[in-house]
């Protein structure tokens, strides 16, 4: 028997292949609309979002209706264009993320099927789709997936072009990746042409493979990029005089050398992240690397799909190690490539008889055994709670369990298929994780609705009339305004709106005393604020009723004429 023979024997049938990608799918965007969304980046981007529908102004990004230039309008777009068709809402608000995420690993499937084998692809797909950080990240409202998901989309096309007998397909496939770096830099900034450029001279370095850059197609390449980025560019910036430097100064070069943002972090930042966030296939890591840094072995003149792959593993987490900016989803491109080297280790390792040695079965008992484990700090689960939110933590315990369950009976039945079936074992023990951090990541709606403040916005909202001034009292909350589906006027502390407050000065309430003095001439003004502020204010006799409030926020209400004569309440 041929040794494709033999590949193609072990692998799933084409129809449960179909039946797994299917419920995958029910559950990754079934899952989009349970939790609410939290602070900060959920309910700003969906709020941004909402006042971009609402406005109708698609070139300027408003914030609270504030000018907010931290970043391109991408991934506000596709979300405004999801409320436009579906209506404002949860899930509308994940679902670029989710999808995109979600794409992303059918993607990563097809690229390793076509650069290694279809066993190869279809166990980079399975790993990538059991990465807790992936599944979290395809379910969180943030740019990070998206612009991911564009880095990634644009990576699997250099690969597919470079791997391609075909002229026209390695040209075709230039473009796209060229079209996909100006999606990616809309989607987060120059950083969407920055990462595959230093990627790109890594490899040469490291490969010493200089002829492909005459392979990219860079002249017509750099025009699909223009064509792409430059019309947004160039009317914001003609509406926006004062938007080029504070974008490409402030949130690009200042945000890479200096602590202004104040999210520093150790060299090592990353290191536990990457762990975690790859969790189960962390033990793979090192041969999968090594592997692929020694195909060009034989032939030096060839190009390495994996030495490419370690680059951009390599260059992204030295990048934004040593960055001044720090956070968790920076790295998340990395996951994907790390998905496709390891899914070629996998197959390896499965070869001629589809099943894993003793190291596999060891692996999989282990993972079993730390979910046994993790029983036992089941009580330090609320410590930290406050005394609100005991009953919450209570309800979230019941969530770890249930996915601590799912991690051990599917690790071991891994382990029982492990010299049986290796390719049934390695989806197990997938399938396993995949069902940990979903059910996790799920059940975090019992700490998180509280957090955003859906409830108190719903009790309210009938009550409050359309036009309003409605006062943010040295708050942003990020998640209330776009449950209310209303802006504020920011008043002393404009946190992350600083920017756009300078542009608008006229805009916002620059102090307290200002406030005050606005306030009283007002009779018809509400206000969000913190309870201890709410006190602080009764305590200068500033004339409030208070709405509604929960165990963070307070909305207020000017008195209504009939009321005055009583005094403030």
């Amino acid at each position: 028997m041929q040794f494709g023979q033999i590949r193609q024997s072990s692998a799933l049938h084409p129809g449960k292949i179909l039946l797994l990608v299917i419920i995958y799918g029910l559950l990754w965007f079934g899952t989009l609309n349970y939790r609410h969304l939290i602070p900060s980046d959920e309910g700003r981007y969906a709020e941004i979002a909402r006042e971009m529908l609402v406005t109708g102004d698609w070139i300027t990004p408003r914030y609270n209706g504030y000018k907010y230039f931290e970043k391109p309008p991408l991934q506000m777009w596709a979300t405004a264009a999801a409320f436009q068709v579906f209506g404002i809402g949860d899930w509308q608000a994940r679902l670029w993320t989710g999808l995109t995420g979600f794409l992303t690993i059918l993607l990563i499937g097809f690229t390793g099927a076509r650069i290694y084998s279809a066993r190869a692809g279809w166990l980079a797909a399975v790993v990538l789709a059991s990465s807790p950080m992936w599944v979290i990240s395809g379910h969180f409202n943030s740019l990070d997936m998206g612009l991911s998901s564009l880095l990634v989309a644009a990576l699997c096309s250099v690969l597919l072009a470079q791997t391609s007998p075909n002229t026209l397909h390695r040209r075709n496939w230039m473009w796209v990746c060229w079209i996909l770096m100006g999606l990616a830099t809309l989607s987060k900034g120059l950083i969407g042409a920055a990462i595959p450029a230093m990627v790109f001279i890594a490899y040469s370095v490291s490969a010493w493979d200089w002829k492909i850059w005459t392979r990219i197609r860079l002249f017509s390449g750099i025009v699909l990029f223009l064509a792409v980025t430059a019309p947004w560019f160039i009317l914001v910036a003609q509406r926006n005089p004062e938007f080029l430097e504070f974008f490409f100064i402030h949130e690009h070069l200042q945000r890479f050398t200096q602590d202004a943002h104040s999210r520093t972090g150790p060299i090592y930042y990353f290191v536990p992240l990457l762990i975690i966030g790859l969790l189960p296939w962390v033990l793979q890591i090192p041969g999968a690397i090594a592997q692929a840094w020694s195909e060009r072995k034989h032939d030096i003149t060839k190009f390495s799909s994996g030495r490419l792959l370690t680059c951009w593993f390599v260059v992204i987490f030295v990048f934004f190690s040593v960055s001044h900016s720090k956070l968790p989803g920076y790295i998340i491109p990395i996951f994907p490539a790390l998905a496709l080297l390891i899914g070629n280790r996998l197959d390896r390792l499965l070869g001629f008889t589809n099943s894993m040695g003793l190291p596999w079965k060891l692996q999989t008992l282990g993972f079993a055994t730390l979910g046994c484990i993790g029983f036992l700090f089941l009580s330090d689960i609320g410590k930290q709670a406050r005394p609100d939110e005991i009953e919450a933590y209570a309800q979230y315990t019941y969530w770890v369990i249930a996915a601590l369950i799912a991690l051990i009976s599917f690790s071991l039945f891994a382990a029982l298929q492990s010299k049986r079936n290796g390719l049934q074992s390695i989806v197990s023990f997938a399938g396993g994780f995949f069902l940990c951090a979903i059910i996790a990541g799920t059940g975090h709606e019992s700490l998180g609705r509280a957090v955003s403040g859906i409830d108190l916005a719903n009790r309210v909202k009938a009550s409050i009339p359309e036009k309003v001034n409605f006062y943010s009292v040295r708050l942003l909350d990020h998640t209330v305004p776009f449950y209310l589906g209303r802006t504020m006027i920011m008043v002393e502390s404009p946190d992350e709106l600083e920017f756009g407050v300078n542009q608008e000065p006229e805009l916002w309430m620059p102090s307290l005393d200002a406030f005050i003095i606005r306030w009283k001439e007002d009779p018809t003004a509400y206000a969000l604020m913190v309870p201890e502020q709410y006190v602080a204010l009764q305590e200068l006799n500033l004339p409030m009723q208070e709405v509604d409030r929960d165990s963070r926020r307070v909305i207020v209400k000017h008195p209504d004429t009939s009321n005055l004569a009583n005094g403030p309440q």
